[in-house]
């Protein structure tokens, strides 16, 4: 669910609230009581980095190419990592398999 934060027009208390998107709006004041609370517009505080968004993946031309560039192209794009050998599942720990 999603933080609204609100101001009230009347005494510039401020808040926050987690309420769901389809709830209703707050109209009252907390502090003075009055109706007079309005949502403010504020950003986000976190960036989905990484493959499978939308800068990443969807993007075509030039503003693709600029965010592979720094570094925040998709694992596809990547060649994969060499995982150690000698694990269990090759037989390297000494288990009979």
């Amino acid at each position: 669910m999603p933080i609204y934060e609100y101001e009230c027009a009347v005494c510039a208390h401020q808040l926050e609230s987690l309420q769901k998107i389809s709830d209703a709006p707050l109209l009252d004041c907390p502090q003075c009581g009055k109706p007079s609370l309005r949502k403010l517009i504020s950003a986000a505080g976190f960036r989905l980095k990484g493959g499978g968004w939308y800068e990443t993946d969807f993007k075509s031309g030039n503003k693709k190419k600029n965010v592979v560039e720094s570094g925040g192209g998709s694992t596809a794009d990547k060649a994969p990592e060499k995982k150690a050998s000698g694990g269990c599942g090759s037989g390297g720990c000494g288990h009979k398999h």
